[in-house]
């Protein structure tokens, strides 16, 4: 069992009630959390569970971020309406598929930053172990016990552990926006364009290949196809353009998995990671001291979803003039 060797304060030692003294306690753990984790080689350890699966997950949750922004949508207008229950149930459905990476994170927060008993190794057997460790949590215990019956400490439970997992899983959105500011980077300094994604890279890139293969059967030899090619580009065709979709789906796919080694020390350096983990501190607090109305708020999906709409404008834009 992982646990911290720093005592939880009590409500006395900081003139605070004990779950105020508590969550005040872990914000001065922020720091030292994000140095051990987030920076180099910690981030680097981290995503050591990317190797296997991982690779699969990743473009599967690319695929399903735009469902998870939706539902998220969904379940803010319900709350407008008074559609409590259908807003918390929509607000409760984890869409993205958990990654190794994001399951250490979960359990890394809640072990190393929270100080909750969770054998190691539980979290990815059993589903349900961290919504059990949230309950047997000492700290927690008397606030459960103030707040809610039975029933209502089980839902409470899984509140938090969907709080966490909602954490972890805005990792999947900064590898979506990673990615994208690399194919930016790539798409400028080699195609001369804007491509903030697969889908407005693959004609560059199928262009590229169609231009080679054609300079390779010039029948006056390469020096003169590539002057005449130069002149009169060839067109790509279609199913060269979908493979070279699929061949960047796949390198990104795999990029992805990795993004966070260096999205991770640049976060940390511009404060993000501790803004990030202060806001799930925040959304915790009011779970368990205040009225529990304070989802975590998943911003960094929204950022990718922009990204996708550039890049989808940019393409059709860039059909329609020609």
């Amino acid at each position: 069992m992982i646990s911290s060797s720093n005592p939880t304060p009590k409500g006395g030692d900081t003139g605070l009630p004990n779950g105020q003294a508590y969550f005040a306690s872990r914000r001065t753990r922020v720091n030292r959390f994000v140095e051990q984790h987030f920076t180099w080689p910690g981030t680097l350890h981290l995503h050591n569970a990317a190797l296997g699966w991982d690779f699969l997950r990743a473009p599967i949750n690319v695929m399903l971020s735009p469902v998870l922004v939706l539902t998220r949508i969904a379940a803010f207008l319900c709350r407008q309406i008074r559609l409590y229950g259908i807003a918390d149930w929509l607000a409760a459905r984890r869409i993205l598929l958990p990654t190794a990476v994001s399951h250490r994170v979960e359990v890394l927060i809640a072990t190393d930053l929270l100080d909750l008993p969770l054998p190691q190794g539980s979290a990815a057997r059993d589903p349900g172990a961290l919504s059990r460790a949230v309950l047997a949590a000492p700290q927690f215990r008397e606030l459960i016990r103030q707040r809610a019956d039975a029933a209502e400490a089980q839902v409470l439970g899984q509140r938090i552990a969907d709080a966490l997992g909602d954490y972890a899983g805005t990792r999947s959105a900064v590898a979506e926006m990673t990615t994208g500011l690399v194919t930016l980077a790539v798409g400028a300094l080699v195609f001369q364009a804007l491509t903030p994604g697969v889908i407005s890279m693959a004609p560059g890139v199928a262009g590229a290949l169609a231009r080679t293969t054609a300079i390779a059967e010039f029948p006056m030899g390469q020096t003169i196809g590539g002057l005449w090619y130069g002149l009169f580009p060839p067109g790509a065709s279609p199913l060269l353009v979908t493979a070279s979709v699929v061949f960047l789906v796949m390198i990104g796919s795999v990029f992805a998995a990795f993004a966070g080694v260096l999205a991770d020390p640049v976060q940390s350096r511009l404060g993000i990671h501790h803004r990030r983990l202060m806001r799930l501190i925040d959304t915790l607090e009011v779970e368990l001291c205040g009225p529990g109305d304070r989802p975590f708020a998943v911003r960094e999906h929204y950022y990718a979803r922009l990204l996708d709409l550039w890049d989808v404008v940019g393409s059709a834009f860039r059909l329609f003039r020609n």
